[in-house]
């Protein structure tokens, strides 16, 4: 079962909404979330702004191609990823940007491409204040969901904060068009994978599509109307917190009309050791998270 918290209550330390936050993370992986602040009008408000983008002429959106780039910052177009080597690459289209740094920054002038500096349209106008705007705003719910779950595990409330000072922080928008005619049992909006990070928080259009893989190896639809998010958890915090927290598989297929979602892949700092405590190994956070985007975007694969 997918259960539907109150971030609210978690905030409170809600004994009751803590508990049922502490059998979703090491069971099924996944959960909604309500009562975060973040209205269905600021939600629409973005998904029609990545609308607006992804129905943009090609040319348009070629100008901020990320396929030109080192990094995963800007349009990625039909079939520029594979998150499973067995499938094809996705037929989605995506637009990722990140937390922005400085030119002078330490994580800047080691050349780290997670922390690439973002491409920005200039079109739709006022899309890149929109997406900046809810960057901010999103990221500040995921952290605290993070709290909630450093609770639920009986630790400190802000055990995690320090590792999230300057987070490798994804924020995507996701266009999966209607199923193409084409698509056979290898072809995906995106096939099944899971997160390679820290927390995701997903905002969707509240269309079907998503699937997760519950524990008994069934796939279940989850879907959330704009206002309430989907969270699961990624393979970084799996190892962080020792297999406390699940990662799950998740997949889309595809259906008879658009989606369109919206995730932040809340990740730490690059350099923080997400390894199992005590278990005498170091991962550090930005070279696991860099090895998975290497292996998944395909100008990445090929620039190898």
């Amino acid at each position: 079962m997918i259960e539907n918290l109150d971030l609210g209550k978690l905030d409170q330390q809600d004994t009751d909404e803590l508990a049922k936050l502490a059998r979703c993370v090491p069971d099924v992986g996944f959960l909604t979330v309500s009562e975060t602040g973040l209205r269905a009008e600021r939600i629409n408000a973005v998904l029609d702004a990545y609308r607006a983008f992804f129905h943009l002429p090609d040319a348009d959106k070629r100008l901020v191609d990320m396929a030109k780039t080192g990094s995963n910052r800007g349009w990625g177009a039909p079939r520029s990823e594979q998150v499973d080597p067995t499938a094809n690459p996705d037929f989605k289209e995506v637009f990722d940007c990140g937390y922005e740094l400085p030119p002078q920054d330490p994580y800047v002038t080691r050349g780290l491409s997670v922390y690439a500096q973002n491409q920005w349209p200039k079109n739709p106008p006022g899309f890149r204040e929109t997406i900046q705007a809810y960057y901010s705003d999103a990221s500040d719910v995921a952290m605290r969901v993070l709290r909630a779950i450093a609770v639920a595990l009986d630790r400190d409330a802000g055990s995690f904060d320090r590792a999230f000072d300057t987070p490798m922080a994804l924020l995507r928008g996701n266009y999966y068009p209607e199923r193409p005619d084409w698509a056979g049992e290898n072809d995906f909006g995106i096939a099944a994978h899971t997160d390679y990070g820290c927390l995701t928080l997903l905002a969707t259009d509240g269309a079907p599509g998503l699937e997760v893989r519950m524990p008994d190896g069934s796939w279940q639809m989850v879907q959330a109307k704009p206002g309430r998010f989907i969270i699961n958890f990624g393979e970084m915090l799996e190892f962080w917190t020792a297999g406390q927290v699940k990662a799950t598989l998740h997949r889309v297929k595809g259906g008879t009309r658009e989606r369109l979602s919206v995730p932040l892949f809340f990740n730490p700092s690059y350099d923080t050791d997400v390894a199992p405590p005590g278990s005498g190994k170091t991962i550090k956070a930005g070279e696991h998270l860099t090895r998975r985007f290497n292996e998944t975007y395909v100008h990445l694969k090929t620039a190898r």
